[in-house]
C-alpha cells in the first residue's frame, strides 16, 4: 500500500511530503540548522540539555570539539539543531530556540561567551568587558 500526503514541493529528486510504502514512511521538510559553539565542560552542558529537552520538547545533538586560537586552545562542544521532519519547525523557531538554549548554557556552565550560527547569520554573545 502506498499513500501520499501533501505532495507537490520538490527537494532534489524528492517530493516534499509523506510517502508510506508498506511499513516504511518517508517525510521531508525544508532544511535548516543552527549550531551553538561553546567552551567548557561537556558533561555539564549535557545535563542542561537533558533538562531543557524535558522542559519543552526538543531533540539536539552534542559533540566534543577543540577551539584553537591565537595563543592557545580550549576544549568545548557543539550543540546541533535541525528541522526534523517528524516534528517540523520554521527557521525562526529553530533559531529562537537555539539562542534561548545558548543563553541558558552560558549561564549554567559559567562561561564568558557563546556563538550561535546558522546558514544565514552568526550571533556572538559575550559577558566580557575587554573586547
Amino acid at each position: 500500500m502506498t499513500s501520499n500526503e501533501g505532495c507537490g514541493n520538490k527537494i532534489g529528486p524528492y517530493d516534499c511530503c509523506t510517502i508510506v510504502t508498506g511499513d516504511a514512511k518517508e517525510t521531508c521538510a525544508d532544511s535548516f540548522w543552527a549550531r551553538i559553539y561553546a567552551s567548557g565542560p561537556i558533561e555539564v552542558a549535557k545535563q542542561v540539555l537533558r533538562q531543557e529537552c524535558l522542559r519543552e520538547g526538543l531533540c539536539v545533538t552534542i559533540e566534543e570539539t577543540t577551539f584553537i586560537y591565537t595563543g592557545g586552545e580550549e576544549a568545548g562542544y557543539v550543540v546541533g539543531f535541525v528541522n526534523y521532519p517528524r516534528f517540523p519547525s520554521g527557521q525562526d523557531a529553530i533559531w529562537d530556540r537555539a539562542v534561548s538554549v545558548a543563553k541558558l548554557l552560558l549561564e549554567e556552565t559559567y562561561q564568558h561567551s557563546i556563538l550561535i550560527m546558522s546558514p544565514a547569520k552568526t550571533l556572538w554573545i559575550t559577558k566580557r568587558n575587554d573586547w
